[in-house]
């Protein structure tokens, strides 16, 4: 059995999140405008055994075709990715003794296809007119498919976009996570939209405890290059958004998700990747707007910035500024 208590573990899978193994709810006070009764928890998925939220479907997923036989024996993964999803099951799939391609779009940010690689992934590379949506497009998910098809042998692709084993991995962990660690106190959830097995998988959990807490997922504006995360008009391509299980989309200028990002880092010393600071600004937004009486908040903090040192550079040039000497 996994000893939590004194965090030893024989594998790498005995430390995935859970409701006895949650990450960490890390109160966010400094970069708030104003002190008040209300409280603002980050939930740092970063501290995830391969650092981000995507571990949760990943493992999931990867359990779920090795139980129904889909994988092993000589049968891999292939799946399109724009870094997190790949990177997690790319490593897991590894550890577990399974080869996976990832379907990458050149957009993604060097260092997380440089990751993926690491992790023991083949990367086939989708060029930027195949890849209308910044993150990940509709070129790449069909050239997985197109392999999955053409190598049935080879490859089964799990298919985050559809697969339900994505949503429900938030149902079996997320979810009961944050009722435990806020005691049901919890009033607002905030986070961003992507596969929407995040958004839908926690809302469902927290919803059938308490229908009045209120879901708000943050969209980036459009044009938008922060990697992993869509705004309505692209999410076409996932099955997994639930409408009804959201009660507000805010859109905020996505370049103040790079601006949150060094302004939490900054002020309250967490390592918050681009997607954070939009939710962060999200939930900033509705504070200002709703006023900061009593109620608990969480956000999902997807992952840490490393990955995105090249993307803040560019839009923040003032951080390449004097690094000769």
């Amino acid at each position: 059995m996994p000893r939590h208590d004194v965090r030893v573990y024989d594998d790498i899978f005995e430390m995935m999140p859970s409701e006895e193994n949650p990450t960490p709810l890390v109160r966010v006070r400094n970069s708030l405008p104003d002190e008040s009764e209300y409280r603002l928890y980050a939930k740092l998925e970063w501290l995830n055994p391969l650092g981000s939220v995507k571990d949760r479907a990943a493992w999931q997923m990867v359990q779920d075709l090795e139980a129904r036989g889909e994988i092993g024996n000589g049968r891999g993964i292939v799946e399109p990715t724009s870094g997190n999803t790949g990177f997690s099951m790319a490593a897991l799939a590894s550890a577990r003794g399974h080869h996976m391609k990832a379907v990458v779009p050149n957009k993604v940010p060097a260092e997380k296809k440089i990751l993926l690689k690491m992790a023991g992934a083949e990367l086939d590379v989708v060029n930027d007119e195949l890849c209308p949506a910044p993150g990940l497009g509709d070129g790449s998910i069909n050239l997985a498919k197109t392999h999955a098809k053409a190598q049935r042998d080879r490859y089964v692709m799990p298919n985050q976009y559809e697969n339900v084993q994505n949503m429900e991995a938030h149902v079996r962990t997320t979810g009961p996570e944050i009722w435990r660690q806020t005691e049901g106190k919890i009033t607002h959830f905030f986070t961003s939209l992507g596969t929407c097995g995040t958004v839908s998988g926690t809302s469902k959990y927290l919803k059938s405890k308490n229908p009045d807490i209120r879901v708000i997922a943050v969209q980036p504006s459009e044009g938008h290059d922060v990697p992993g995360v869509r705004n309505v008009s692209q999410l076409e391509v996932t099955k997994l958004f639930d409408p009804d299980l959201i009660d507000e989309i805010l859109e905020i200028d996505f370049e103040l998700a790079y601006v949150r990002a060094v302004e939490l880092l900054q002020k309250d010393g967490l390592r918050a990747g681009p997607s954070s600071g939009l939710i962060f600004e999200g939930a900033r937004q509705i504070l200002q707007r709703e006023g900061q009486g009593a109620g608990v908040g969480v956000m999902i903090f997807c992952d840490d910035v490393f990955k995105y040192t090249s993307n803040l550079v560019k839009h923040l040039p003032e951080l390449g500024q004097g690094l000769e000497p």
